[in-house]
């Protein structure tokens, strides 16, 4: 199967690095395996300088991985590099690629006697960077520019399909508040649930767009789940944080104020867990909401760590490991979820697909829960972001509208501090009263 190059949107940012950094800094890219940063560094160095040399420590030879144990001929280094790769460098025209540098933390140690050494740009990419394991015993640079890459968006993902169209119709559709229709909001939502299905992992789409057929594109994301799982049993032996990541669509289908560790794993506790949230958080496989003790601008002030919600980081991936136990070779679950069909409730895998997309705009994830008077229920603010010096509450439903009881609350409780509020459900835009009813496929527009 050939492997396609996708348009992807921090390719422009790349370019800015290049053209600002100017060989100061180096460029890292982060993100979960298989989400396209290897790709995206070859296609880079071949289109933007004379010459490149990439190093793929997951497979590079003992040679290459003893020559970062000692720089004090970068000549020499440079020199072997060269002879081994067979590759001229060009000074100043050439890029250096660390691939998967998590595996040689010696070579990103280096970074700060290369990039001040000046004959060479370098691109480092990895997953798993912060892990303790991969970084204990030397001196992380700070000479990088960091970027963490995520799955395809789906504006990233219509253009893998040759549309360049949808997208900006539906932004100007959103920015100045005109319902599509019935009609055009139902063949815009059954494009958005592909979406879903498929997923913003490049390896999936691209067996989408070859096969047309969901059974391939599923075994694509069980292949893909499986390196994480493997990855999640190298950072926590003990397995808890595979059996976490496993849990994330039961424990969001429970519709609770919180990640439930307890009812995962017998009788632990949220304290005893909170180094492998944060290895989790860090591998960018998942996407991490906390509990904001007090919804302001300034709520990464407030966020309550012990209190948070579980999201699997694409949607596409979310799916296939929700429905793990199923038999796809018919493609029965995929049909009656691409036509809307399924006998099930699905606000846990839209919440899921809004966590994704507001993470994809650069928000950090934060929620908000209060007890109802006279009740032993409480209300639940999905997602807060904020806008300015406003906090903008965002209810997700999987179907209609009637009832936003939350956002009510939520904006009558504090109503000094509330922007715009929204609803993220699956019907055409339009007003109710002060809140804008979206579209879920809008939610990348606000």
């Amino acid at each position: 199967m050939a492997e396609r190059i996708f348009e992807r949107k921090i390719y422009q940012k790349m370019l800015d690095w290049k053209k600002n950094s100017n060989g100061k800094t180096a460029l890292l890219i982060k993100g979960a395996r298989r989400v396209g940063k290897s790709t995206i560094a070859l296609e880079f160095a071949k289109k933007e300088y004379e010459s490149y040399l990439a190093i793929d420590f997951s497979i590079a030879p003992k040679e290459v991985h003893d020559l970062f144990k000692d720089l004090s001929d970068l000549n020499y280094l440079f020199l072997r590099l060269q002879l081994i790769y067979h590759v001229n460098l060009e000074i100043r025209k050439s890029v250096i690629i660390f691939d998967e540098v998590q595996k040689e933390p010696l070579a990103r140690q280096a970074i700060k006697h290369l990039v001040k050494d000046g004959r060479y740009d370098y691109i480092e990419t990895g997953s798993l960077l912060s892990i303790k394991k991969n970084v204990e015993n030397i001196i992380i640079p700070s000479e990088e520019t960091r970027m963490e890459m995520v799955p395809m968006d789906y504006e990233e993902f219509r253009w893998a399909l040759g549309d360049h169209t949808t997208i900006p119709l539906l932004q100007n559709a959103f920015e100045n508040k005109i319902s599509l229709g019935d009609d055009v909001n139902r063949k815009m939502m059954r494009d958005f649930r592909l979406y879903m299905l498929v997923g913003g992992m490049p390896q999936a789409v691209n067996e989408y767009i070859e096969t047309n057929n969901f059974n391939k594109v599923d075994q694509v994301k069980r292949s893909i789940l499986e390196l994480y799982q493997d990855d999640f049993r190298k950072i926590d032996p003990t397995g808890r944080a595979s059996l976490m990541f496993s849990a994330i669509p039961a424990e969001l289908n429970k519709n609770a104020s919180r990640y439930q560790v307890s009812s995962v794993i017998t009788n632990e506790k949220s304290d005893r867990v909170l180094n492998i949230i944060a290895d989790m958080k860090d591998s960018l496989t998942v996407n991490v909401a906390y509990h904001a003790n007090d919804p302001s601008v300034g709520m990464s002030l407030h966020e309550n760590i012990m209190r948070y919600k579980l999201f699997v980081s694409d949607t596409g991936l979310f799916t296939t490991l929700a429905f793990m136990d199923k038999d796809f070779t018919e493609n029965i679950i995929y049909e009656k979820l691409l036509n809307d069909k399924l006998d099930t409730n699905l606000g846990y895998l839209y919440e899921n697909m809004v966590a994704q997309m507001l993470v994809a705009k650069g928000n950090k994830l934060f929620y908000y829960t209060f007890p109802k008077q006279n009740s032993t229920h409480n209300f639940k603010v999905n997602f807060l972001i904020t806008n300015k010096n406003k906090v903008c509450p965002i209810e997700v439903k999987s179907s209609g509208y009637k009832i936003h009881a939350s956002i009510d609350a939520f904006a009558k409780k504090f109503s000094n501090k509330i922007g715009t509020k929204y609803l993220i459900y699956t019907k055409d835009l339009r007003k109710d009263k002060d809140i804008i009813c979206i579209p879920i496929y809008m939610t990348m527009f606000i």
